[in-house]
């Protein structure tokens, strides 16, 4: 990060301090976190795991958010509840438009644990982007979950960014506790009204205790000129699961990256992620699961297309520490060039530090395959066609694992939308 930065995101927290509430982070958090931030920067394209990220519209954000107070006010008035996603059938909706929450938007009141204290976040070189929002953030999304032997919980948060970029930043904050024995289905988004050139910074911590089980489904939606940078944190605990689902459709820069950390024997974690860009649009993500206990499990699967002038990227890495014998890890990272000018770049990588693992990986980048294409010809579909089917069915082993069939509809026809689907085969969806 350039000294200049530095300098601006001090003097903008300084003027904005007085309106950042002490409930959501403490001042001593966001002193130390802006402390943090100008002596050692936040990552750009010349990190290793940040080359591939478009961080370009740093130089012209204002980081300061709108006030909280302002912010709560204005939600109902500015945001036509039309205007966003239809609500998904047995889940309760949280809404916070510009990172606070707008109960008017809700079909539930602020949960009391909104009101708790905050964790401890432990930003790495990676996550540095947690401590911006740390320094900025004007509210959170805090969710206890209890044991219910009964059924699982299903939660859906909305981040709705509505502010330019040069007026105002957002700062979705979501904190997660889910009990031991709880589960947990949640759904998490990110969209865009009014303003489409946002910046929006994320910040997610989850932390899965002992024999609880966790489905994580995360739609990002954003305007095509807004840049979406996401840092998620997640522990898991022994006997515990937590399986990740996600989407990444808007946006011109959107970068996230992942931490789960597995802590418990017998832990498992699940990423399956999805990112569909055309035009200029850059997706990228760094992904890092660290197995830390023995007979762990986690997995990793990515599909990722690119059209137009449009970059994807994915850096998946596996750490199996010495104390971790008995893990089982597998990497399956696929891109599909659809466009001439399009790059598609992905990394799997393993680091293992005891000998009795079971690991696998496996990388693939390039175009349609030919000879499966001729065969669509040859039964006489039309070449457009034909490429769309290949398309829809490149990303079908990642969408089908949706089983929400609303939320799984609206995705599909998001895609549909991104990979022009013909208007016949939108009439399947």
């Amino acid at each position: 990060m350039s000294t200049a930065l530095a300098t601006r995101i001090a003097a903008e927290y300084a003027a904005a301090a007085a309106h950042l509430p002490a409930r959501v982070v403490s001042a001593a958090r966001r002193e130390l976190a802006v402390k943090t931030l100008c002596a050692q920067g936040l990552p750009a394209s010349r990190d290793e795991n940040w080359k591939y990220a478009n961080l370009r519209a740093l130089e012209r954000v204002h980081f300061a958010p709108s006030s909280a107070q302002a912010a709560e006010a204005a939600a109902a008035t500015a945001v036509a509840a039309a205007a966003l996603p239809a609500a998904i059938e047995g889940y309760v909706r949280h809404t916070f438009v510009d990172g606070v929450f707008a109960p008017e938007l809700s079909s539930a009141a602020r949960s009391a644990a909104a009101e708790r204290a905050p964790p401890e976040r432990r930003p790495s070189g990676d996550a540095r982007f947690a401590l911006l929002n740390d320094v900025f953030a004007n509210d959170a999304a805090r969710l206890h979950i209890a044991a219910d032997a009964q059924r699982a919980s299903c939660v859906e948060v909305l981040f709705v960014a509505r502010t330019d970029a040069a007026r105002a930043a957002s700062y979705p904050r979501l904190d997660v506790e889910v009990a031991s024995g709880a589960r947990l289905n949640l759904i998490e988004r990110h969209v865009s009204v009014a303003s489409e050139a946002n910046f929006v910074n994320a910040a997610v911590e989850i932390n899965v205790a002992r024999g609880a089980r966790v489905t994580h489904f995360r739609v990002q939606e954003l305007g095509a000129r807004a840049t979406w940078i996401d840092t998620l944190s997640a522990t898991v605990g022994p006997d515990a699961s937590y399986q990740q689902h996600l989407v990444q459709l808007g946006a011109l820069a959107a970068r996230s990256t992942f931490h789960v950390h597995l802590t418990g024997a017998r832990a498992t974690a699940r990423l399956h992620a999805l990112a569909a860009a055309t035009a200029q649009q850059t997706h990228d993500a760094y992904a890092l699961i660290e197995h830390a206990a023995p007979h762990t499990v986690s997995e990793q699967v990515f599909r990722g297309i690119a059209a137009g002038r449009a970059r994807v990227g994915f850096n998946g890495k596996v750490t199996v520490c010495a104390g971790a014998p008995g893990t089982d890890s597998r990497q399956s990272l696929r891109g599909l060039l659809a466009g001439p000018e399009a790059e598609i770049d992905v990394r799997p990588q393993l680091e293992i530090h005891t000998d009795d693992v079971r690991c696998s990986h496996g990388a693939t980048a390039g175009k349609l395959d030919d000879a499966v294409l001729f065969y669509l010809l040859s039964r006489g579909l039309a070449p457009d066609t034909a490429q769309q089917l290949l398309k829809w069915a490149f990303l079908a082993d990642v969408v089908a694992k949706i089983d929400i069939p609303d939320l799984k509809r609206s995705i599909e026809r998001a895609l549909a939308g991104r990979i022009d689907v013909a208007a016949d085969l939108k009439e399947l969806l």
